[in-house]
């Protein structure tokens, strides 16, 4: 089966993020891009990308989950960015790409296992640290931004600059109803996860740490799915 979008490679944050695309391309035939795991978080991120490890390549999609700022986006449903925002700057994903991956997320076939619309076009925010509370969610929703991730804009940024087009496709993990664990100090400098300050951010907020993990689940499985169906030809088997 042809790349019908063409996509030569999609970046997807390291960790169970990286292994639900992977589970979704596995029973892919014909051509499947390139699947990069990148670190979590804004420096992180860039230092990986000026480190050049992986060609150059004309299209980038950029895969994962993130987390609401908005009533609209509840967990489980797929979004795809309209642009970043960080820091009061706007970067704009490509329109075409974009509109190609609108297009097949919404042809007549079996619906993902989601409530909601299947393909979302949202306005995004990137955040240097993780998003925890609900109220700062909702006050951050307020800023015209629908969803929140820790690597977007820095992606974009680079890739702007060497003349890539790209597009981001994410699943909502966590609404803005509810806190989740703070796991900022869970995250090494080098944008991976440490274990032991990880357990203990899940341990001091239990109720939310399993609100966290079943939204998680739930956004990784859709992951998996939305994977496969863009790379099947846009068809679910």
């Amino acid at each position: 089966m042809p790349n019908f979008l063409p996509i030569n490679t999609i970046l997807v944050p390291q960790g169970a993020e990286y292994k639900a695309v992977c589970r979704g391309l596995s029973d892919i035939t014909g051509f499947i891009p390139t699947v990069v795991a990148i670190p979590v978080g804004m420096k992180p991120l860039l230092k990986y990308l000026q480190q050049g490890q992986f060609l150059a390549p004309s299209r980038v999609l950029i895969m994962g989950i993130c987390g609401s700022l908005s009533d609209r986006y509840k967990v489980g449903d797929i979004v795809l960015y309209q642009d970043c925002i960080y820091q009061g700057k706007r970067l704009e994903c490509d329109r075409t790409f974009t509109a190609q991956l609108h297009s097949a997320l919404l042809t007549p076939h079996s619906p993902l296992p989601t409530p909601h619309s299947p393909a979302n076009l949202v306005k995004s925010l990137t955040s240097d640290r993780v998003i925890w509370s609900a109220a700062e969610k909702r006050r951050l929703g307020e800023m015209a931004a629908d969803v929140v991730d820790m690597e977007g804009f820095t992606a974009l940024e680079f890739f702007n600059a060497a003349g890539v087009a790209v597009a981001m496709l994410r699943v909502v993990s966590d609404d803005c109803q509810h806190d989740i664990p703070d796991l900022t100090p869970a995250i090494n400098s080098d944008g991976s996860l440490n274990p032991f300050p990880l357990a203990m951010g899940m341990l001091r907020q239990p109720l939310a740490a399993t609100r966290l993990i079943r939204g998680s689940l739930t956004a990784l499985k859709v992951l998996k799915q939305v994977t496969s169906r863009l790379f099947s030809g846009n068809r679910l088997e």
